[in-house]
């Protein structure tokens, strides 16, 4: 039986796929700091779902639950980071760049390399983190949360060739979705937006092919791509 760890599995994108890896045999440790909604969750899920109360903010606990997780259940094929938060910050406020660097940098981070040195040691395993399309360039409404997305898919690049150095069967996939309708992605433009549902499915066909990187929903590359070319004499018209 497979097992996995999702850490920001209460609501968007993490609620949907916890769904996808049960439907799909997976044992999953449904953590984040919203016990009420994984409670909710399990309900619905059944024992094949475990409730883990985390706060990825808190680092030195969080490092420390995640080992133990780990040790609980045996054998882990699969951690998923999908936590993070970010804010519209137009006015540059320090407490909220300050939480988005602590959760989406530091905690994610240091969640990542728990996961990757239990991975190496036991010679397999994949690592996903959700990051963003987002993480391209950056944005002047939202300056903090774009770098830390840009980071967390560099930290998955490093962490990628650091088990290719080691010739080691690790997976590691960096999931940059575009608009998804959730609390923290919300956009007028709403064909552009992808339900969890369906963001949930892409990520688990990504897992599945064991993808270095994939955009979700796959038209979002072609927004990359072009975010990427533009220059910034136009770019910054749009940033």
């Amino acid at each position: 039986m497979r097992r996995a760890i999702l850490i920001g599995a209460s609501s968007g994108i993490g609620r949907a796929l916890a769904k996808v890896l049960v439907r799909e045999g997976y044992v999953v440790v449904i953590a984040a700091r919203r016990v009420p909604l994984l409670e909710e969750l399990q309900q619905e899920l059944g024992d094949r779902a475990l409730v883990k109360p985390l706060d990825v903010a808190d680092v030195p606990r969080a490092m420390t639950e995640l080992a133990d997780w780990i040790q609980e259940l045996g054998d882990v094929d699969l951690v998923v980071l999908n936590a993070g938060t970010g804010h519209t910050n137009p006015d540059l406020r320090w407490d909220w760049d300050d939480e988005t660097i602590r959760v989406n940098v530091h905690g994610i981070a240091a969640l990542g390399n728990v996961a990757m040195r239990y991975f190496i040691q036991r010679r397999s395993g994949h690592l996903v983190g959700i990051s963003s399309v987002a993480g391209v360039r950056g944005n002047s409404r939202a300056v903090a949360y774009c770098a830390s997305k840009a980071f967390l898919s560099t930290y998955l690049d490093g962490l990628r060739y650091r088990a290719w150095r080691l010739r080691l069967p690790i997976a590691v996939t960096d999931v940059r979705p575009g608009w998804v309708d959730t609390a923290m992605g919300q956009s007028p433009q709403r064909f552009w937006v992808s339900s969890p549902e369906l963001a949930a499915e892409q990520i688990y066909s990504a897992i599945c092919r064991r993808k270095r990187r994939a955009y979700v929903t796959r038209r979002w590359i072609l927004i990359a791509w072009l975010m990427r070319l533009l220059p910034d004499c136009l770019y910054r018209r749009l940033a």
